[in-house]
C-alpha cells in the first residue's frame, strides 16, 4: 500500500475532529468585542511558544478541520503562525481557515497564508460605512476591504468569508441594504451577519449605559434581518444557519461542527474544548496562561442527561438542516413533544420528514423559541 493509498484509507475511517487556535492579540481593541484579547503585543513570541507547548501534549490524533480565531490572528507574522501550523496533522482536503482584519493583508502576507497551506480566509469587515467604521474602532476602511478580497483571490483563495454587523446606532434600513448590496458586489463564498449586542464590560456597554448610544428598536433590527435573508438568498446564498449563508458547497465545516455536535480541542488562552460528552476551558489571560508550565486547561465540566437534551435542540435548530426528531433521547420525547406543539400550532416550528425545524418567521426570536424547548 502506497502512503497516499494509507492516507486515503486513514482519511475514509478518522472521524471528524476539529481544531481552534485562540490567537488574542488585536492592535486596538474594538467598542462591542467581548471576546477575550489583548493589546500585549510585546508578548507575541512567547506566546507562541506557549501554544506550542498545549499543542504538544494536547493536539493528538489527526484534524479534519483547523481555524485560527481572535483576536487577530493576522497580526502574527507568517514565520509565528508557520511555527505554530505546520507540525499539526490534517486529513486530506482538510478545512483551514484563518480570520483577518483587512488592513493586515498585503500582496506577501496573502501569499504567505497560502503558502502554509489556509484554504479559508474570515474577514472582518463588519461594515462598509466610514461613520458606521469610525464608531466601532475598526482598523479600515470600505476601500481596503474591497483591496483585501482582491489581494487574497490574486492570492489562490477561491473560498472567502466576510463578517457584517447590522442594528448599529442610527443605522437605517437602507444604509443596512447598501452594506449588503456592497457584500454581493465582491463575489465572496460565505457571508457571516450578527446583530449588535451590548455585551457586559465592553466600552459600548457603558456607552449605552451613560445614555450616549441608544439601541435600534426591535422593529427595525428585525427589518434588516430579512432584508438580509431576502437579498442574499435571491443571489444564490444558502441560509444555513441562522447567521450564515454560504454559496453552494461552501458552508463553514469547522463552525458546522459546532451545530452537528462534531468534537473539537480548542489550543490558547481562553479557548473551548468539546468531546461529545464534557466541555473544557482555558484561562482567559494571556499572561497566565504564558507563565503556567502545562499552558492549558483550567477547568471542566461532565455534561448530564439535561445538558445533552438542551445543547442538541439548541445547535441543530440554529441550522437549516434542523433537528431529526429520531436523534432526541427518549426520556425527552414527551417533553419536546409537549413544548414544540405551541409553536407549531402558530406557524413558529415546521415538522416534517422527520425533522424539526424553525419556519422563517421564527428565525428572529429563535432564541426564545429554543429556549422554551429546554429541560430545565
Amino acid at each position: 500500500m502506497t502512503k497516499k493509498d494509507t492516507l486515503k484509507s486513514k482519511s475514509a475511517t478518522q472521524k471528524e475532529k476539529g481544531l481552534y487556535i485562540h490567537i488574542p492579540f488585536c492592535k486596538t481593541r474594538c467598542v462591542y468585542c467581548g471576546f477575550y484579547s489583548t493589546t500585549y503585543e510585546t508578548l507575541k513570541d512567547e506566546y507562541v511558544a506557549a501554544l506550542l507547548r498545549e499543542m504538544e501534549r494536547r493536539c493528538t490524533g489527526t484534524f479534519s478541520t483547523l481555524y485560527l480565531g481572535g483576536g487577530t490572528p493576522s497580526q502574527l507574522s507568517i514565520d509565528q503562525l508557520a511555527s505554530i501550523v505546520e507540525g499539526i496533522d490534517m486529513m486530506p482536503n482538510a478545512e483551514r481557515t484563518i480570520e483577518c482584519n483587512p488592513d493586515d493583508i498585503t500582496r506577501q502576507y496573502a501569499e504567505g497564508l497560502r503558502r502554509l497551506g489556509f484554504n479559508r480566509v474570515s474577514l472582518g469587515v463588519q461594515s462598509f460605512d466610514k461613520c458606521q467604521l469610525e464608531f466601532l474602532h475598526r482598523r479600515h476602511d470600505a476601500e481596503k476591504a474591497v483591496r483585501a478580497i482582491d489581494l487574497l483571490r490574486d492570492a489562490g483563495f477561491s473560498n472567502i468569508s466576510i463578517d457584517l454587523m447590522y442594528g448599529l446606532p442610527r443605522q437605517s434600513v437602507e444604509e443596512w441594504g447598501r452594506d449588503v448590496d456592497m457584500a454581493l458586489s465582491l463575489n465572496v463564498q460565505h457571508i457571516s451577519c450578527y446583530c449588535l449586542t451590548y455585551e457586559e464590560d465592553t466600552p459600548l456597554y457603558y456607552m449605552r449605559e451613560r445614555g450616549e448610544v441608544e439601541e435600534v428598536d426591535d422593529e427595525t433590527a428585525r427589518q434588516m434581518y430579512y432584508l438580509l435573508i431576502d437579498k442574499l438568498t435571491t443571489a444564490g446564498f444558502e441560509h444555513y444557519e441562522i447567521s450564515n449563508f454560504a454559496k453552494p458547497g461552501c458552508r463553514s465545516r469547522h463552525n458546522s461542527g459546532y451545530w452537528n455536535g462534531t468534537p473539537y480541542i480548542g489550543i490558547g488562552a481562553g479557548a473551548h474544548s468539546y468531546d461529545g460528552k464534557s466541555r473544557s476551558w482555558n484561562v482567559c489571560d494571556v499572561k497566565r496562561y504564558i507563565e503556567t508550565p502545562t499552558a492549558g486547561v483550567l477547568c471542566s465540566e461532565t455534561l448530564n442527561a439535561d445538558d445533552i437534551y438542551n445543547e442538541l435542540v439548541m445547535t441543530r435548530l440554529r441550522t437549516s438542516d434542523g433537528l431529526l426528531l429520531d436523534d432526541i433521547p427518549l426520556q425527552y420525547v414527551p417533553h419536546f413533544n409537549l413544548n414544540a406543539r405551541k409553536f407549531v400550532a402558530e406557524g413558529l416550528i415546521t415538522i416534517q420528514g422527520g425533522r424539526c425545524r424553525l419556519s422563517r418567521k421564527a428565525l428572529f426570536v429563535s432564541d426564545a423559541i429554543i429556549s422554551s424547548l429546554f429541560k430545565a
